[in-house]
């Protein structure tokens, strides 16, 4: 299969039609970070879907399917399980289950908060500390699928946290590590934005423009968690996007000492 370029033009997910060739990951372009028996861990471009959207565009999940039908030869479709999300214009890595044992365990390892993740932002402005925790509650508008942060518990507001580490800054950019504790929509995008540091890219959030090929500089940068049957701890590492301010961050990154 050729490379999947698609123009959009008539596609009202994204908000302005992207300026680039936007690429969709293929069973022939899919890049896997991890595989065994069990689980699967894919680095997911900026331009694929986890769920199905008013796009029609195939889901990252049937991709994955037919990679793992066509490479060890399946009658039909392979089972996978997709065990958590990120947003369309969001990189990095996504951790699917190949058997119902281990996304049965998988799903109770994020449910009792046992998976840590690391993202990377790109955004502008500077957070009010250079390393910081952040408690707020999110409340979601589901007309605009945005979500709103707030300082205090209110009916329909969801209790949200992080932690966040400046990494580094230049001209035009802070670079900033995220660790989330909660998984609600949009919170990372929310709660830098409540802190006056919109991401790069994400006009939803209070970014000036969008990015040429309509993605966001958010990359779900390391996921860890223990093996669902081997019972061993598990780190898979996800690089960037090619572009010059991920090349910035990786360097400032290896500078501070980071992954």
């Amino acid at each position: 299969m050729e490379n999947q370029e698609r123009n959009f033009s008539s596609k009202r997910e994204w908000a302005q039609v992207p300026r680039e060739p936007i690429v969709m990951s293929t069973v022939d372009n899919l890049r896997i970070l991890y595989e065994d028996n069990h689980i699967i861990a894919v680095n997911k471009r900026n331009s694929d879907i986890i769920q199905s959207d008013i796009s029609g565009d195939p889901v990252l999940c049937d991709v994955v399917k037919n990679y793992v039908r066509y490479k060890y030869n399946k009658p039909g479709l392979a089972f996978i399980g997709t065990v958590h999300r990120l947003d369309r214009p969001v990189s990095g890595v996504v951790l699917y289950a190949r058997t119902t044992k281990a996304l049965n365990r998988l799903n109770n390892q994020f449910k009792y908060r046992e998976v840590h993740k690391t993202y990377w932002a790109v955004v502008k402005g500077m957070p009010p500390e250079k390393e910081g925790h952040v408690l707020n509650y999110l409340w979601k508008d589901e007309r605009q699928n945005k979500t709103f942060s707030f300082d205090a518990p209110a009916e329909n507001r969801k209790e949200s946290e992080l932690n966040y580490k400046v990494i580094g800054q230049g001209d035009n950019y802070t670079f900033i590590e995220i660790y989330p504790k909660t998984g609600r929509h949009h919170q990372i995008r929310a709660t830098l934005a409540s802190l006056g540091c919109p991401i790069k890219g994400d006009i939803k959030y209070g970014s000036r423009r969008t990015n040429d090929n309509a993605s966001i500089h958010l990359h779900a940068r390391k996921i860890e968690f223990m093996h669902p049957t081997k019972k061993i701890p598990i780190c898979i590492v996800s690089p960037p996007p090619e572009d010059v301010l991920w090349d910035e961050f990786l360097r400032l990154s290896f500078e501070y000492g980071g992954n």
